[in-house]
């Protein structure tokens, strides 16, 4: 390879680098850490990168791209830059909606087809200082990243010293050495273009200006095969760069991250501890047998007042996946409303023997979910809705066999009253607060929240005192009075027992 760009064997991208970046992420690490991109994602100017059908966080980053001359296994770091043999501009791109579900790998996130352009020019690196390379970057023309390797918390040479340590580079490999401040969403139409050079250097060197625009695709992600694209207002915040940037209130303000989430030290339960065993011990325990219990336990307040069951005698029991409205307010739902909105995530997120439990502040002259919503819930596996506000094409998703615990039917769409904040955090409904993973019961008498340390106890509890009260419906069916017999003193709790015994040994 001398003045062209090969297919990279490896292509290895560092988290963060930059200084200025660092700073606006609130956290500067204090090593290098990285992840791969495959070599499929390789693209070059003049090209197209697609925004996925149903995904909003598409973001770039103008990068310095480091393209390895010579193999380099074990080097010092004074020996690590005469292993590179060129530099060019990359632009490694990104799709925030993925980004949490691949948890630091970002194979997802940045892995996709053209996700990495690189060019269009090679520099030779022999012809210039590492630590005085300059990277800019511009969306329609408009200049957004600008800063130069002074600005940077790791030099270039210790990125391949350091990786050198671990593997071999081999010639052609590509080290993407990250973005400074200034890198933020982009959408279909927008043109990003990014240059390196090397502004002091004999001839001012450069990479040419690396050419990308946007598209919109057209196929969505399949929830059948794989997570769905998910984004909260933490990833349009580091999407976007900021949180005024992203139109929403500052980090410390209402509806922000760190207001809607429970603190860093309240862990958010495991759904996974509804067990089959437990779940069946809450269908046969009635609802006003778990409140009983929990009231014993100085739980007062583990009612989702003023909702009734579409179907009548359906039971619901599953563990909450919440979704927050906010009162409608016109800039707010012009960045949260539309697209793939926080609705639209959590029924496509929900999981099988979850309950979407809404918060949408009592307000029953409003449809917070419709026939479309409730069919995909129903064929996720969803155990159930519940929301504390109304329900449209009432009839349509009582037909399609969801149930759904709501104020009753209005035929209103999303807009009237509501926009759609938030998912997976601690919410209010019906005036009861709810956390994801809470076990949420519902039947005819109405729908209680239990915490879920105290589950399999209170379900013990009231399993155990639905066989009593059965036993003493039994005698008071016989013509004995309920006085000393509900509750049962002493005398009838000794019959109880010796019943109970009798019972047991046959």
């Amino acid at each position: 390879m001398t003045d062209t760009i090969d297919r990279p064997g490896k292509i290895i991208a560092i988290h963060l680098s930059y200084a200025s970046r660092a700073d606006q992420r609130g956290r500067r690490p204090a090593s290098p850490s990285y992840f791969f991109k495959p070599a499929s994602s390789v693209g070059f100017s003049g090209g197209t990168v697609e925004r996925p059908a149903g995904t909003e966080l598409l973001a770039f980053e103008g990068e310095i791209a480091l393209v390895i001359g010579t193999a380099a296994r074990r080097v010092s770091l004074d020996e690590a830059w005469a292993h590179v043999g060129w530099v060019t501009a990359s632009n490694d791109l990104g799709l925030y909606d993925l980004r949490a579900n691949d948890k630091g790998s970002n194979v997802r996130s940045k892995g996709g087809d053209g996700y990495t352009p690189l060019g269009p020019d090679l520099i030779d690196a022999r012809t210039v200082d590492p630590a005085a390379l300059r990277v800019r970057a511009w969306v329609n023309g408009e200049l957004r990243q600008d800063d130069t390797t002074a600005g940077l918390i790791f030099p270039l040479a210790q990125l391949v010293a350091d990786l050198s340590q671990h593997f071999t580079l081999e010639p052609g490999d590509v080290i993407l050495t990250g973005t400074p401040a200034g890198s933020s969403v982009i959408v279909p139409g927008d043109v990003v273009e990014v240059e390196v050079d090397a502004p002091d250097a004999p001839g001012s060197p450069t990479s040419g200006r690396l050419v990308t625009t946007v598209t919109q695709g057209e196929v969505p992600f399949d929830g059948d095969l794989g997570s769905l694209p998910a984004v909260d207002d933490l990833q349009r915040t580091e999407a976007w760069g900021s949180a005024e940037a992203a139109g929403l209130a500052p980090p410390t303000g209402e509806g922000s991250q760190n207001a809607a989430r429970p603190p860093a030290d309240v862990a958010i339960p495991d759904p996974s501890r509804l067990s089959p065993e437990l779940r069946a011990q809450l269908l046969e325990a009635p609802t006003a047998g778990l409140s009983a219990q929990l009231r014993k336990r100085g739980h007062h307040s583990c009612f989702i007042d003023g909702v009734s069951v579409n179907i009548p005698g359906r039971k619901i029991v599953g563990t909450a996946k919440t979704l927050r409205f906010v009162p409608f307010r016109e800039d707010l739902f012009a960045t949260h409303g539309g697209g793939y909105n926080a609705q639209k995530r959590a029924f496509d997120a929900v999981e099988d023997g979850e309950i979407i439990v809404i918060e949408a502040r009592g307000d029953a002259t409003t449809g917070t979910l419709g026939d479309i919503l409730a069919l995909r819930a129903k064929t996720r596996g969803a155990a159930g809705v519940v929301t504390d506000g109304g329900v449209r094409d009432f009839d349509a998703v009582a037909e399609i066999g969801l149930p759904v615990f709501s104020q009753g039917a209005h035929p209103s769409v999303l807009g009237r009253k509501h926009v759609p904040w938030d998912v997976d955090v601690t919410i209010s409904c019906g005036g009861a607060t709810v956390q994801p993973g809470d076990i949420i019961v519902g039947d005819s008498d109405g729908v209680i929240v239990i915490p879920p340390a105290l589950a399999a106890e209170v379900a013990a509890s009231a399993v155990a005192q639905e066989i009593e009260d059965a036993w003493i419906a039994e005698q008071v069916a016989a013509g004995h009075p309920v006085d000393g017999l509900f509750p049962l003193n002493a005398e009838w709790r000794a019959r109880y027992e010796e019943a109970t015994a009798r019972r047991s040994e046959r």
